[in-house]
This record gives structure tokens, C-alpha cells and sequence, in this order.
């Protein structure tokens, strides 16, 4: 028995499963690539197989026959750049053709959030590999506002200042992901910048969550040694603290400010605001 020559990773986690489930609800075969199969989603014309970005046999052997790959960027970790090319590398070997990874909107070699530089560097793997590529430059998730962001005391700490963020929310960055994976030969060799449709400074949004919601949430503004400072509470490895911090500094420095157009033009539907995102009905 073939498998379909769509693939899709990530389907556990709320960005690839949101993809995984609308193209199950269209019809759509795909072969869901992931690393625990006990816990992939039960779809309709969805076969799963067991992957790993690290372990390049086993990924050369799933991505046998694929195609069309979406290629969600794996968790946060310190070996996140090496699991990305062991897994491009299998794909190269196995003939995919097309590759759809979600990247970031600032990703650069000397981006300021640290992690938009593993980004950066994906990219150039992939077109190293000479192979057919659309990159979703994602803005940072409009979804963490009003969840990761906000701290004790309903507080949004970090050193932004009045810098603004042209967040996006998941379900459109899935969205424009589907429409991508519908009719890959139409977004060949193209880059999509995904951004909400305004750029907030992190006070506008705290005060937008306040309105909609009746919490009381507010925007301090650290000074760099500040951040760190209030992040060692946690314990985590020095590019841990470096990527948190570097979120509000980008922010601050305006590398995630800018607005575009893509995802209208990619779902021909207008993208989420923090405001939108709020309110039941669209949440």
C-alpha cells in the first residue's frame, strides 16, 4: 500500500495539527510524520509514521515517496539546527521535491531574537540542498500575548520599550500553510512574511487585553539586566535566557514590526488582531 506523497510534521502540536486536521476535513491523504505515533491525531485519510529530526535513517525511510513536505520547525533546543539539517538531508536523499517550512519573520544570520538565526540558517540548508522551497516567515504567535506573556501580577515584563510587534495567530499561519500545501507549484521559490494586521507596542496590547477581557494586565518595560535578572528564577540553559530576552529586544530594536499582506493574500481572508483573537467567537 502507497502512502500519500503530502507530508506533514508537527501534527501534535498545535500549529501542524490545526493543518493536519483542516486538510483531513477537505479530503486531503497525508502521511503525518511523528516521533510518538501513539499520540498523533486520528484523521481521516491520514497515515502516520514514526519520524525523528534527529535520527536521519529513520526520517530517510518515512519520507520515502513524499513529495510536499511541511517541515514545522522543531521544538526549542539546543540541537534544534542540527536535527533540522540531519532531517533535510534525509529529505534531499529521498526525493522530496518540495519543502514548506515555517520559518520567522526576522529570521537573519545576526538576527536579535538568537533563534531567528537557527531560522535563518535552516533557510540556507534548504536551498543549499537545491530543493523547491516556500518559507512562512512567521511574526512571533499572537496567541502568547494574553497567555506566555503576561507574568505574575498580570504583568508583560521585558525590555521593549515602545518598540512594536506585528504578532500573528496560529490559525492563520495554518491556514496560509494549507492553502500553500493545496497547490504547491503556485508558491514555488516563495517567501511569505505572516504578521497580524497592526503592530502593537506591548503596552497598546496590554491595554487592548485589559478592555476585552476586564483582567488587569499591564507593560513593564526592563532594562535588559532586568530581564535576565527576573528569568534565573526559572533554571534553564544560557540560550534559554538569551532567546526569552531576546524577544523583547528585537521587539524594542523594530525587526518584527512590519505589517504585510501575505496572509489575505494566501486565505483571501483578512488575519486575526489580538482584539479578534479575544473574543469567543473567533477564539
Amino acid at each position: 500500500m502507497s502512502l500519500p506523497p503530502l507530508a506533514v510534521t508537527g501534527s501534535t502540536g498545535a500549529l501542524g495539527g490545526m493543518v493536519a486536521r483542516d486538510l483531513a476535513e477537505r479530503g486531503v491523504a497525508q502521511r503525518l510524520l511523528v516521533r510518538s505515533p501513539d499520540r498523533a491525531p486520528a484523521l481521516d485519510g491520514a497515515a502516520v509514521v514514526a519520524c525523528s529530526y534527529g535520527d536521519g535513517r529513520a526520517a530517510r525511510a518515512a519520507l520515502d515517496g513524499v513529495e510536499t513536505l511541511l517541515m514545522v520547525s522543531a521544538s526549542e533546543s539546543a540541537e534544534r539546527l542540527r536535527e533540522h539539517r540531519t532531517f533535510l538531508d534525509a529529505a534531499a536523499a529521498a526525493g522530496v521535491r518540495h519543502v514548506v517550512y515555517t520559518s520567522f519573520a526576522g529570521a537573519a544570520a545576526d538576527s536579535t531574537f538568537t533563534l531567528g538565526r537557527d531560522h535563518w540558517a535552516t533557510e540556507q540548508h534548504i536551498l543549499d540542498q537545491g530543493l523547491t522551497h516556500t518559507f512562512l516567515r512567521d511574526n512571533f504567535y499572537l496567541d502568547f500575548l494574553p497567555t506566555v506573556m503576561i507574568g505574575e501580577g498580570g504583568v508583560i515584563r521585558g525590555p521593549a520599550g515602545d518598540g512594536r510587534v506585528a504578532a500573528v495567530a496560529r490559525a492563520d499561519v495554518a491556514r496560509s500553510a494549507v492553502a500553500v500545501l493545496l497547490d504547491p507549484p503556485s508558491h514555488a521559490d516563495t517567501t511569505y512574511t505572516m504578521t497580524g494586521p497592526e503592530a502593537l507596542t506591548l503596552a497598546e496590547a496590554a491595554t487592548v487585553i485589559r478592555d476585552v477581557t476586564g483582567r488587569d494586565v499591564t507593560f513593564h518595560d526592563e532594562t535588559v539586566e532586568e530581564a535576565y535578572a527576573s528569568r534565573r528564577r526559572w533554571e534553564a540553559p544560557d540560550w534559554q535566557y538569551d532567546a526569552w530576552v531576546s524577544t523583547y529586544t528585537a521587539i524594542k530594536l523594530g525587526e518584527v514590526a512590519e505589517v504585510s499582506d501575505d496572509v489575505r493574500r494566501l486565505t483571501g481572508r483578512a488575519p486575526l488582531s489580538l482584539r479578534d483573537l479575544l473574543v469567543p467567537d473567533h477564539a
